[in-house]
């Protein structure tokens, strides 16, 4: 908008609850000779996901790394506007963040104690051009070459995102950032480079991470990097030279990466539940999933923009050519999709558009983020939809997971009941997909450790380990236990 190693202190902890666990076996014991009397059967419902299902975690650059002015790392978008006063809510910045830049190490240790299988990392553009374009910057390179080679030592595939929103300062200074063409053809040059020299060991390649939430919250609100609140036809233009930018790093993914590359955008889809599971709801849902992303994976999986979405635009719809719309429809390998919320509850309607969007009565449920609207059945039909809508053969969740109040116990244990609450209803609603054939390959698991959160600095943490903000020191939080069980069993714990 992430693996737990028990202390001798806080295996002392558990063992003194060791006569009240033998108490309650024995209750438990009670119980079931009581269910098998009343002919009640003790088995769970299988919760397991397919096998070789991919367990992973997931962080980007500017949240972690730090170490901003280190190897010639130029500015980015996110530098300017972090140190802008009134911008971040507890006037913080990414310049030191967790210090994944030093410590990725360490970082990689708690992936593979948590028996995580994959992490999602996104490359500082920055890093990589400092000027945005222009002579590359080999020591940025480096830095990832360092990361690749220590995840494979490990066991750990590399998925790594080209844009997570950190655009190189310069770009927005020259061009204008992605009011710009120049700006999509100046990302395709940068894919370039990096699927060269990273594809040897790098299998999988993400193009843009959330466009939606880049154009909408950084173009339209000004609440994102880089601030500004671009009138509707800016705004609209601004998409489609995001989408433009995708389209054309999958070509040049294509043409520099080695044979077998894959590539794929991460999007956040506007979510569409139906409100109730009536075929005439599951039908309005799928077309309002369609309309309402029909700037970003409509146009990108079909090669067009929907009539409603330019008759609605009118005046302000995008400019684009028919070879625009060639290139964003590149063919790709998989969908990346964000889940954290849903966007929207349909019914089915007499209208124009065929669906109404149910509006959110107050006393709905709200995570630590008020933003944050729990809905488990989101990660069960967003991908459904997709798969339906467009074929999509290839499907990860590359985000998912929640904030939490997170504060330590007196026993100095963070006992996060609320985010294994959210994982674990989202995680059976996503065994529900897999279970029914929706080809979710491999789960990323938003995060894995708290980090900057954009305009909400430190204040929200949506980690499974917990980060001491001025040590560094990474401390598992009980989500941590709960997902290293998860991905041991494969299945919902």
């Amino acid at each position: 908008m992430a693996f737990k190693r028990f202390s001798r202190r806080q295996f002392g902890r558990l063992a003194g609850w060791s006569a009240f666990g033998l108490s309650m076996l024995s209750a438990k014991s009670s119980t079931a000779q009581s269910n098998q009397a009343a002919g009640i059967q003790n088995q769970r419902p299988s919760s397991n996901f397919p096998g070789g299902f991919l367990w992973g975690t997931a962080t980007s650059a500017y949240q972690v790394e730090g170490a901003v002015n280190e190897d010639g790392r130029g500015p980015s978008i996110w530098d300017r506007f972090a140190h802008t006063p009134g911008t971040i809510s507890d006037r913080s910045n990414g310049d030191t963040a967790t210090d994944h830049y030093r410590l990725y190490k360490q970082d990689i240790e708690i992936m593979k104690s948590l028996g995580a299988k994959a992490y999602r990392f996104s490359i500082a553009w920055p890093r990589v051009f400092p000027d945005g374009t222009g002579p590359a910057n080999p020591k940025g390179l480096d830095f990832y070459h360092r990361l690749v080679d220590e995840l494979l030592a490990n066991g750990i595939e590399p998925f790594a995102t080209l844009y997570h929103w950190d655009l190189p300062q310069a770009l927005q200074d020259r061009f204008g950032g992605w009011t710009s063409r120049d700006t999509s053809k100046a990302f395709a040059d940068y894919a370039a480079h990096a699927t060269a020299r990273l594809s040897d060991r790098v299998k999988y390649f993400f193009t843009i991470n959330e466009c939606s939430r880049l154009v909408h919250l950084g173009h339209g609100l000004g609440a994102d990097a880089p601030g500004l609140k671009l009138p509707q036809s800016g705004l609209n233009q601004v998409r489609h030279h995001v989408a433009l930018g995708h389209g054309l790093a999958v070509q040049a993914i294509r043409a520099h990466g080695r044979a077998g590359t894959k590539v794929g955008p991460a999007e956040n889809a506007v979510s569409c539940i139906p409100a109730i599971e009536t075929s005439a709801n599951i039908r309005a849902a799928e077309m309002a999933t369609r309309e309402l992303n029909a700037g970003y994976l409509t146009v990108m999986l079909e090669g067009k923009y929907t009539d409603a979405y330019l008759a609605r635009s009118g005046q302000d719809a995008p400019k684009f050519t028919a070879d625009d719309l060639r290139v964003i429809s590149s063919p790709i390998d998989f969908v990346g999709l964000n889940v954290y919320m849903p966007d929207h509850y349909v019914v089915a309607a007499d209208n124009e558009r065929g669906f109404t969007l149910a509006p959110f009565p107050a006393s709905f449920p709200h995570m630590k983020a008020s933003w944050l609207r729990p809905g488990p059945e989101a990660i069960y039909w967003v991908p459904r939809h997709v798969a339906k809508l467009w074929n999509v053969k290839s499907i990860y969740i590359t985000e998912n997971g929640t904030s939490g109040s997170d504060q330590p116990a007196p026993d100095g244990t963070i006992y996060d009941v609320d985010r294994i609450m959210y994982l674990r209803n989202y995680l059976t609603q996503l065994q529900r997909a897999t279970s029914e054939g929706v080809p979710v390959l491999g789960y990323f698991l938003w995060s894995l450790m708290d980090n900057f959160e954009w305009s909400d600095g430190y204040e929200q943490r949506f980690g499974i380990y917990h980060v001491d903000f001025n040590t560094k020191r990474r401390t598992p939080k009980l989500s941590a236990s709960f997902y290293r069980e998860t991905i041991a069993r494969n299945a919902v714990v």
